[in-house]
């Protein structure tokens, strides 16, 4: 007869075993997605369009992380440390204020960007924020010969008399409106079909400003992630040497996405990155309140420019939010 004792420890092994197993299961996902992201793994429709929701991927890999600590399966635990700490060095810094120390104290710009969403977004409202924030320089897309008329209707010309329009049927179109005088007036025509608006912005007691309204393709699946890659590698360097240089608009991408990293590489940083409030998510806002935001509207300034604060706001009738940024210029020589 075979005694308890010697049986004992085969049935007690097998579940732990299968513990073991299921727990490498829960990580592998995780470890999968975390070097998709360090590594910039863009393959094409669905990784791209997943890799926006990085930041609760991130905070979920704690799941694992804390199974495996309960269970105390060493290592499964180690590997999911790794993880969730290869998620926390991509995401954590931009909800980390960066200190502006070194940047020149010149100017204050105040700016701002919406998508108008086929141009119906409330013109009062946007005119409202631009006013209440002292926006000196606003730019717009998705900007239709509809939403200029409202837009005017509702006042802004009297606050940004000043403008660069290029009104498009549907998303297509983009605007450049502006407290201060413009010059070099035009549009960047995309490969996805849209068009961006850009001037140069003279701005008293600094150097020349460019202004220009993003708007690459949004990845819908693998028939726009091509136009998606390319309007992104059209987007303009900045010219450490030349005109300070902002982008603003709806990039159709992430911080998480490497296409929209590389963008910010040159010569630019996210001035919600730096001011602590990378997280705030600006799409959608709508009626999709399933839908987990994501953060697609971004301010870039030239890394001579400094941050003072970055706030984003909820516009009815458009499915984005405003990005508003307060920016300190370098001083004119």
């Amino acid at each position: 007869m075979v005694s308890t004792e010697e049986t004992l420890p085969l049935v007690v092994s097998r579940p732990r075993r299968w513990l073991t197993v299921l727990l490498w299961l829960f990580i592998a996902p995780f470890a999968g997605w975390s070097a998709a992201r360090v590594f910039g793994l863009e393959s094409g429709y669905p990784t791209i369009q997943l890799i926006a929701f990085t930041p609760y991927v991130a905070l979920a890999s704690l799941v694992p992380l804390a199974l495996a600590l309960l269970t105390k399966r060493i290592w499964p635990a180690v590997a999911a440390a790794v993880v969730a700490i290869a998620f926390a060095a991509c995401v954590l810094p931009r909800w980390i204020p960066d200190p502006d120390a070194g940047v020149p104290a010149g100017p204050t710009l105040r700016v701002m960007s919406v998508n108008m969403l086929y141009g119906q977004a409330d013109p009062g409202h946007i005119v409202r924020l631009v006013r209440d924030g002292a926006v000196d320089v606003l730019a717009v897309q998705e900007y239709t010969d509809e939403g200029r008329t409202a837009l005017r209707a509702a006042g802004l010309e009297e606050t940004l008399p000043n403008s660069a329009t290029y009104p498009r049927d549907d998303a297509g179109g983009s605007a450049v409106y502006s407290r201060f005088p413009l010059a070099d007036q035009g549009y960047r025509q995309l490969a996805g079909g849209f068009v961006q608006a850009h001037a140069a912005v003279r701005v008293p007691g600094a150097p020349a400003v460019r202004v220009e309204s993003a708007h690459p393709c949004a990845p819908m699946g693998r028939a726009s992630d091509a136009c998606w890659l390319a309007d992104l590698a059209a987007q303009p360097a900045a010219t450490p040497g030349g005109p300070v240089n902002l982008l603003m608009g709806d990039f159709n991408a992430t911080l998480d996405h490497e296409a929209f990293r590389q963008v910010v590489a040159k010569g630019y940083h996210d001035a919600a990155d730096v001011a602590g409030a990378g997280l705030s998510t600006s799409w959608p806002y709508d009626n999709r309140w399933y839908f987990p935001g994501v953060t697609l509207d971004h301010v870039l300034a030239d890394a001579r420019v400094g941050v003072r604060k970055v706030v984003i706001h909820r516009i009815t009738g458009t499915d984005h939010r405003a990005v508003f940024a307060e920016l300190v210029l370098p001083r004119a020589d």
